[in-house]
């Protein structure tokens, strides 16, 4: 793959002169476009927007207004609130904040890079003490502002990629080869997928890729899939699950994306009379605890959200209290498989 190659991006907060030098015109000119005033053609406007946007220059709301050109606050840009995966992520941020005198600000992306880019461009602008975000795939506006903010940025959850500054999550590629093995070594051989439509769920597709990579040396594929948009929900994944094995009933193993479908899934096939797991194996994804009250544990792997928010607010503190630490950390966690009452555990001999 060619990469078009960019202007360096210098090692300091991106000013009004940046902007000009690269766009041509006076940065009084710049300041009445970035500002929507003034008197300015529409041909020049264009040309200092893209630019800026070129550039990931985000104008400073606060500056002169405090001598600093800092507030105590870290930017957390999360894909959802009502997927219970980053409350939890939020559980750990906060533990480790809570002790210092910086503050998390939420953003929401519902999933969206364009909503995320938008949020983004909104919360640098306040000029933040750091940024946590969610995953490592984001538009090239919002990587250019990201590179450019001068702040310790720490995308997380997701370790299977390339990272901007620090990282912290887990393989999910090794999470989905990991839960592939164990259904293997099981003895399930005609396996079925369920989850979302991946285009944009960056982790679900990295976990799949990893689950089929870790099947086809074992010799086996997906016998069938099944998939959906929208939140992750009980009622979904029965709906999901009676479709896919009216489609295909001689499957013996139902993987899902997620826990909340999965406990759908296994509702479903208690409701119908289905073993669970002798007929049929389940698993999911997230070790979510609002799910122990089931009839039935359902197998899964605990994706490490709370370890992940407190090793994500502890690079933020830590470089706060030392500008001149040097970045790049990476913090790679491995997450336990629960093998639950829905997937068989085989000795090995």
């Amino acid at each position: 793959m060619t990469q078009t190659p960019v202007r360096p991006i210098p090692k300091r907060p991106l000013t009004l002169r940046d902007v000009s030098e690269v766009s041509g015109v006076s940065e009084m000119t710049v300041s009445r476009v970035l500002r929507n005033r003034g008197d300015v053609s529409e041909a020049t406007r264009e040309k200092v927007l893209k630019a800026a946007r070129d550039l990931g220059y985000v104008p400073n709301k606060i500056a002169g207004a405090l001598a600093s050109s800092r507030v105590n606050l870290v930017a957390v840009i999360i894909p959802s609130l009502s997927n219970m995966v980053f409350p939890e992520v939020m559980t750990g941020i906060s533990e480790i904040l809570d002790d210092t005198e910086l503050q998390p600000v939420v953003g929401v992306t519902h999933y969206k890079p364009e909503r995320e880019e938008a949020v983004l461009y909104e919360m640098l602008s306040w000029r933040p003490s750091g940024v946590i975000i969610a995953g490592l795939e984001h538009t090239e506006a919002a990587k250019a502002m990201l590179g450019a903010a001068g702040i310790p940025i720490v995308e997380i959850m997701d370790t299977d990629g390339v990272a901007i500054d620090a990282v912290v999550g887990i393989s999910h590629r090794r999470a989905g080869r990991k839960m592939a093995q164990a259904i293997v070594d099981a003895g399930y051989k005609k396996i079925g997928f369920l989850g979302t439509k991946m285009p944009l769920d960056h982790r679900a597709r990295k976990r799949f890729e990893g689950f089929t990579e870790a099947l086809a040396k074992a010799g086996l594929e997906v016998a069938d899939q099944e998939f959906y948009s929208g939140g992750s929900a009980l009622a979904k994944g029965r709906e999901m699950t009676e479709t896919i094995l009216n489609r295909t009933p001689d499957l013996d193993f139902l993987y899902y994306s997620n826990d909340m479908i999965g406990a759908g899934g296994l509702l479903y096939c208690l409701d119908n009379g289905i073993d669970v797991p002798g007929q049929i194996g389940l698993a999911g994804f997230n070790g979510i605890e609002f799910l122990d009250g089931l009839p039935r544990q359902l197998a899964t792997m605990d994706a490490c959200r709370v370890e992940i928010g407190r090793a994500a607010a502890q690079i933020i503190v830590d470089r706060a209290s030392d500008p001149a630490a040097v970045g790049k950390e990476v913090v790679s966690l491995d997450p336990s498989l629960d093998f639950g009452d829905t997937l068989k555990r085989i000795k090995k001999v």
